[in-house]
């Protein structure tokens, strides 16, 4: 222990010490006007700007008087202020915990070496003397380097009370999960009424918790949510989510006059999960459950969910072992077509088989060789189109290639040869197509032959904006030939192994790349630009008889070559397919796709996604225009759109954790109906230890949905938020 004062009397065991007095014992420091000092009991009584620094948590407190056991380390402090994860020297601050907080009292008890019991006082992550936000009680409980349990409090926004709570917890340190109440979320929105929900969260071990919450909506009825996690070992999770909706129905008018309540109630459940099993297995699944379509449109938060009509399962264990994969797997596909009950397409796999590999080398030579089998169990069902429960379809296609590189060129010529039999076949009764149990077999030689030329490159001596710039040029040519499939129209559809057709085509693309890098800087070159040109000749213009008049044909030859159908009748060329891409900066990012159609004179697809950010301000828009060949299937008598147009734009100042102040707003607009698919704005301020946020969101969907909410976030720094606005649903 080091004492030190500008007077020291000493009379027995007992110190008298004044004027800047300061005694150093351990990892803490005593200061304070006058000390008087037991040596025999470590008692000091501090009268006179009394501070206490140190210990393992940078503990500081500021009182007017008090007393402190230097060996016990407990004390009693009068008319408080404290702070703990935070270290001073002078005026300086350095935060030395993950949650710093404050605290202050009219009688502090320090009752052992990292607990306090403060007495009528408040807690706070702001600065003192003055917070913005704090909790006030008759007796808290600081447990330094765990949390505060703060008993019937009231919670005060600049000194004015708000919320009333029985029990809250504020953490000192960045603790583990813990088991309790959230803080309760409230909103409003022109469809559900005022929105009040609470949810509670458990901890199951130190690899598991569960999230278990409710929302009532005035207007609509109650909510659920659930959120299941776990992590069973270092190289394995499971994660399950619940949302549910017990409606009390929404008010319509009804066709044959008056109005009906319409229950929009549904659940939709989603499971994630993978891991490592025995024997060098590893099994992975994603299995989603939805009630209806109708629950989706009406009561899902984003817009992109909001209009999925997408339902997708699968799961499946696999092992690979030198090159070569085995998968065990089962699949379940929706795709819901209208709000009617039932109107949905289903293709299930149930539990099956399949055997690849990867492209194996022939002893040394430049020979390789493959193969993908599978031996499957799949089915289909759809509004007027069933198969039986279990078709079978058994597949097996072995392929060899040999890879030869000359004077810079390149080529690979591959064959390989296809065999597949299914236990039904697909044929028609009338205008309407049934599944009749009759075997079919599908067998196919398949070849190809791809051409690579040396690149063309050249750099450029001047420089562009202070960059040395490099261009290059990289053609390729391939000719596949598929030959053997006479019963195409005899295939049932399932995925994509059902679409392969006789073909005979050539596909050329050039792909030009601008790279650069800093004049007189070493370091890899930046690509800065990239821009692709592909097209297919079809020497087959009907594709051995596959191709049917007026309706969208999709073919393993046009999925592997664009993500938009054209093909509506036999043709010779398919569309000129363009796809540029420009990242000048991390800052920029511009990507545009273009389909156009040269025998139609037609644009088929353009989609156009460009984001920039300068400073705290950033922008960002898209445009997707789609032309949708063939018919649409539903059984509703609605015809569909033919043509898609629409925009999406977002523009911004700030960042979440920016102090100040913040906004974004962001747009969709479909420009062929004219109409504002949905729209919102987001502000916030944040001040040093809180935040305050507000949204404004409108949702069109039609008959189904035509909604406006309003949300609110107000956030403790290292506490919790108050309010409906969700981080994951933000605009940034």
């Amino acid at each position: 222990m080091t004492i030190r004062a500008r007077e020291q009397e000493k009379a027995g065991d007992v110190y008298t010490l004044r004027g800047d007095v300061e005694i150093d014992f351990r990892d803490m420091t005593l200061r304070a006007d006058e000390i008087s000092y037991n040596q025999a009991s470590g008692e000091a009584t501090a009268t006179g700007h009394l501070v206490v620094d140190g210990g393992p948590h940078d503990e500081h407190i500021e009182a007017s008087h008090g007393t402190l056991n230097v060996r016990t380390k407990t004390g009693q402090f009068y008319d408080v202020v404290g702070t703990t994860g935070a270290r001073f020297k002078g005026k300086n601050v350095t935060l030395t915990s993950s949650n710093p907080f404050a605290f202050s009292g009219k009688l502090v008890e320090k009752v052992s070496d990292d607990r306090y019991v403060v007495h009528h006082g408040s807690v706070t992550s702001c600065e003192l003397p003055n917070p913005k936000w704090s909790f006030n009680a008759e007796k808290m409980v600081v447990d330094v380097g765990g949390a505060v349990k703060i008993y019937n409090s009231t919670f005060r926004v600049k000194g004015v009370p708000v919320v009333y709570f029985p029990f809250a917890q504020h953490p000192v340190e960045r603790l583990g999960r813990q088991t309790g109440f959230l803080i309760p979320t409230i909103g409003t929105s022109s469809r559900k009424g005022t929105i009040v929900g609470e949810s509670v969260y458990f901890t199951l071990g130190r690899s598991a918790d569960l999230l278990v919450g409710a929302e009532y909506y005035s207007s609509r009825g109650w909510a659920q949510n659930a959120e299941f996690r776990a992590k069973p070992t270092e190289d394995s999770f499971i994660g399950l989510k619940y949302t549910g909706m017990l409606d009390r129905g929404l008010t319509q008018a009804s066709p044959l006059g008056g109005f009906v309540k319409v229950d929009q109630g549904g659940q939709n459940a989603k499971l994630n999960a993978a891991g490592n099993l025995h024997w060098g297995l590893r099994g992975v699944a994603s299995v989603e459950y939805l009630s209806s379509f109708v629950y989706r449109l009406a009561f899902a938060e984003a817009f992109s969910q909001t209009v999925n009509s997408e339902v997708k399962s699968a799961a499946f264990v696999s092992k690979t072992y030198d090159g070569i994969s085995f998968n065990l797997f089962g699949a379940r596909y929706q795709n819901f077509q209208s709000t009617l009950p039932g109107d949905y397409i289903s293709i299930l796999h149930v539990p099956s088989l399949a055997v690849s590999s990867v492209d194996q080398q022939l002893g040394r030579s430049r020979v390789f060789w493959s193969f993908d089998t599978a031996i499957e169990g799949v089915s289909r069902r759809e509004p007027e189109f069933r198969t039986n429960d279990v078709v079978g379809r058994f597949d097996l296609n072995p392929r060899g290639a040999i890879a030869v590189t000359w004077h810079g060129w390149s080529f690979r010529p591959e064959v390989g040869l296809r065999d597949t039999y299914y236990t039904q076949r697909r044929a028609m009764a009338g205008p309407v197509q049934v599944a009749l149990d009759d075997s079919v077999n599908r067998r196919a030689l398949e070849t190809s032959f791809e051409v690579r030329p040396p690149v063309i490159g050249r750099i450029f001596e001047k420089t562009v904006f202070g960059h040395r710039v490099k261009h290059t040029i990289e053609p390729r040519m391939v000719y596949r030939f598929v030959n053997g499939i006479s019963n195409f129209q005899d295939i049932l559809r399932f995925d994509a192994r059902d679409i392969l057709t006789d073909t005979s085509e050539l596909q050329y693309a050039l792909v030009q790349r601008f790279y650069a890098k800093r004049a007189g800087e070493d370091g890899m070159a930046r690509e800065v630009l990239s821009w692709e040109l592909s097209q297919k000749y079809f020497f087959n213009e009907d594709f051995g008889g596959a191709v049917v008049l007026g309706r969208r044909n999709v073919l393993t030859t046009t999925v592997e070559f664009a993500g938009i159908a054209f093909l509506t009748e036999p043709r010779r060329f398919s569309p000129l397919v363009s796809r540029i891409r420009a990242r000048t900066s991390p800052n920029t990012d511009l990507q545009w796709e273009l389909d156009y159609d040269a025998q139609k004179g037609r644009i088929n697809a353009s989609t156009v996604l460009a984001n920039y950010r300068f400073g705290d301000f950033f922008v960002g828009g898209a445009h997707a225009f789609l032309r949708v060949p063939g018919e649409i299937f539903s059984t509703t008598p609605l015809v569909g759109p033919d043509v898609f147009n629409q925009f999406r734009t977002l523009v911004g100042y700030g960042h979440p954790n920016k102090q100040g102040f913040s906004a974004a707003a962001n747009m969709g607009f479909d420009a062929h109906f004219e109409f504002l698919q949905y729209g919102a704005i987001q502000t916030s301020y944040n001040w040093d230890c809180c935040g305050l946020a507000f949204e404004f969101r409108r949702l069109a969907l039609g008959s189904v949905r035509n909604e406006n909410q309003y949300r609110f976030s107000f956030n403790l720094a290292n506490v919790a938020s108050f309010g409906n606005m969700k981080r994951q649903e933000r605009l940034f």
